[in-house]
């Protein structure tokens, strides 16, 4: 399965083998105030009912939807255009997730914990330069280390720090989520471009590959992740 976003605001679900229309589209409810979707996400998929789908918008807007109910299961506003959104990983119950926005920022959430008024706990850090944060792509070989790309052409490596307690409860005696903090381990720049994508292998821990918009393609070996 495909997951698209569009100009149009709509975020559909494809089949790769039914080619000729989406098998799940969500439409936005305002059509006279209609925003981009910029970037889409998979997550939540541990077993094979539950799976949700996040969308970043260029107004700020941040959505969940869940595909078992067909409905926003829950959404905020960062403030920033939402340039990227990656969940720690696809195929366990949802535990956190990273989105990146215009402004030098990036927020975390910890989507262990929903409540029922605050919804999701969160963090927003600042990145050291004066860019748009491009995305964030989690360790393969540990998911609390995330790599994200700067506009101004750095790769800023991030390790997510859990609290002592990953849950609390309110005044009405309801459980709600704890975030942690996030500490930058390493800053290279790589290019005098921005950062558009990175991936990492799967197999070779800290082996990487990114793209920038001077048109190049580097690999990128980042050593003793094993230590962090």
């Amino acid at each position: 399965e495909l997951v698209t976003g569009g100009r149009d605001g709509r975020v559909a679900v494809w089949d790769i083998r039914q080619k000729d229309a989406p098998v799940t589209v969500f439409e936005p409810k305002d059509l006279n105030n209609i925003r981009d979707c910029w970037t889409v996400a998979f997550g939540n998929s541990f077993n094979d009912d539950e799976r949700c789908i996040l969308a970043g918008y260029d107004s700020g807007d941040v959505k969940m939807f869940d595909l078992r109910t067909g409905k926003v299961r829950w959404e905020t506003n960062v403030r920033n255009g939402v340039c990227g959104i990656e969940f720690d990983r696809k195929e366990i119950q949802m535990n956190k997730f990273v989105v990146s926005t215009l402004e030098s920022q990036f927020h975390v959430f910890d989507a262990r914990t929903e409540h029922a008024k605050e919804g999701f706990s969160s963090l927003v850090e600042k990145v050291p330069h004066s860019s748009t944060v491009w995305g964030a792509r989690h360790l393969p070989q540990n998911r609390d280390l995330m790599m994200m790309m700067g506009g101004d052409g750095s790769l800023l490596l991030y390790k997510y720090h859990y609290p002592d307690q990953r849950r609390v409860k309110d005044k009405d005696d309801k459980p709600i989520g704890v975030v942690g903090t996030v500490s930058l381990l390493a800053n290279r720049n790589v290019s005098t471009q921005p950062i558009a994508s990175f991936d990492w292998s799967p197999d070779k821990e800290g082996l990487a590959c990114c793209g920038s918009f001077d048109q190049c393609v580097r690999v990128i070996v980042v050593t003793k992740l094993n230590k962090q």
